[in-house]
């Protein structure tokens, strides 16, 4: 997908450091301080323009939540939503979420959300995938024990990779989702992308891994 280039977005992004810190890093092992309060913090890496973070710290004002994102003409359109309706429990970082100890201390986050991660179905590129082991031992090293991660597409290829990858890595596979929309699940918040594909008749996948402690 091309990016529409948003030129007044960085100087935007800089003129809202309450909701985008401008020194993240700064931030590790502190992120209680930031929110305020001891409340669990959730992760979401890749969050686009926002729609599925922003909707969840809505209904859930109990968890912290941040959404990261590494362009700059995406994020700017989640920064919109927290500006219009703002939000004590989100925050957004605009950096790489392959990089997430540097802003997240040991055992700091409670939860990583992957929603619609780019594939990227070339064999010569799968260290590039958000499930690929070492970003598994990147979440590993920030989350809690028995910390989990929630992940969605609408790839059956990265989907069937990615439970792989979970097993091979000795996660637990706590529940699988091979059609999401036609199932009973409750409470699901969808993605901009996830209502498009949806919307196209794409079959939604989901799975709830959980890290050995």
């Amino acid at each position: 997908m091309r990016l529409r280039n948003k030129p007044e977005a960085p100087e935007k992004i800089a003129g809202y450091p309450q909701f985008i810190p401008e020194n993240p890093e700064e931030l590790k092992g502190n992120w209680s301080s930031r929110f305020d309060n001891n409340h669990p913090i959730h992760i979401e890496v890749g969050t686009g323009k926002g729609r599925f973070i922003y909707e969840m710290a809505k209904l859930h004002p109990e968890i912290n939540y941040i959404g990261i994102e590494l362009q700059v003409s995406v994020i700017v359109t989640a920064l919109d939503k927290l500006i219009e309706a703002e939000l004590p429990n989100l925050q957004l970082l605009h950096v790489n979420g392959g990089e997430l100890t540097q802003y997240f201390e040991a055992n700091e986050i409670d939860r990583v959300y992957l929603n619609f991660s780019d594939p990227w179905p070339k064999n010569k590129h799968e260290k590039r995938r958000l499930t690929y082991k070492t970003f598994l031992a990147g979440y590993e090293e920030i989350l809690v024990p028995n910390g989990e991660i929630h992940f969605k597409t609408d790839n059956q290829g990265l989907f069937e990779y990615s439970l792989a990858s979970f097993s091979q890595y000795g996660m637990i596979l706590k529940q699988v989702w091979l059609d999401l929309h036609n199932s009973s699940f409750e409470g699901n918040v969808m993605t901009e992308y996830e209502e498009k594909f949806s919307n196209k008749g794409n079959r939604i996948y989901r799975v709830e891994a959980q890290f050995r402690a």
